[in-house]
């Protein structure tokens, strides 16, 4: 899809934004072309998921983005995300030496670190906005990565593993800011319920998770 095309899409679609929006997206099970895999090394992004809207982000390479392009219209996703950590700050170490790893499949809400390198790291919910975010006239797509979990850190230069299992939206174009956080929480608790559902929730396990 090309940028103006995908800015146009965005316009037009303008109607859907609201809390009168279903709280659930996608069928029973994952349907075609679903799960879409991407992982790559997080890289710097634009610096406002957290400055303005307070929803940390963490951005996937071009080269992971160009892989599954085809198949993925820009617009906002949901699935499965892991972090796997190449590089430890001292602070990290010292939590590292004091708790106990963590599980996959524990729950989002927990406070242990997901950071350990002993075993594999926790799998969490995310949302992913994968386009040109039209509020911001981006001139590269981009794909953000929302992992639905408080982190004390960033994640630059480590290692993001995602399952994509769901389309929850078109990207679109706001006249606010504040409009565009409503839409990005109301995505967040779409997210949430869509991956309750049994048929979603075994995507914890995949194998991409596992290596």
């Amino acid at each position: 899809m090309t940028t103006d095309s995908a800015r146009s899409s965005a316009t037009a679609a303008s109607s859907l934004s609201g809390s009168t929006r279903p709280k659930i997206a996608g069928g029973p099970s994952p349907e075609t072309p679903f799960p879409i895999k991407m992982s790559g090394t997080v890289i710097k992004g634009f610096g406002r998921g957290s400055k303005d809207l307070g929803i940390p982000t963490a951005n996937l390479p071009e080269e992971a983005i160009a892989a599954q392009e085809q198949h993925m219209p820009t617009g906002i996703y949901y699935g499965w995300a892991q972090v796997v950590v190449k590089t430890k700050s001292d602070a990290d170490k010292e939590a590292t030496a004091v708790e106990a790893a963590p599980t996959i499949g524990e729950s989002a809400s927990s406070s242990t670190s997901s950071l350990s390198t002993h075993c594999p790291a926790t799998i969490y919910p995310m949302v992913m906005s994968l386009g040109w975010n039209p509020f911001y006239k981006n001139e590269k797509k981009s794909a953000e990565v929302h992992i639905m979990h408080n982190f004390h850190r960033d994640f630059y230069g480590d290692d993001l593993r995602i399952v994509v299992l769901g389309y929850i939206r078109p990207e679109l174009d706001y006249t606010t800011l504040e409009a565009l956080i409503e839409d990005i929480n109301i995505d967040i608790e779409v997210a949430h319920r869509s991956l309750e559902r049994p048929d979603y929730a075994s995507f914890k396990g995949d194998p991409l998770f596992l290596q």
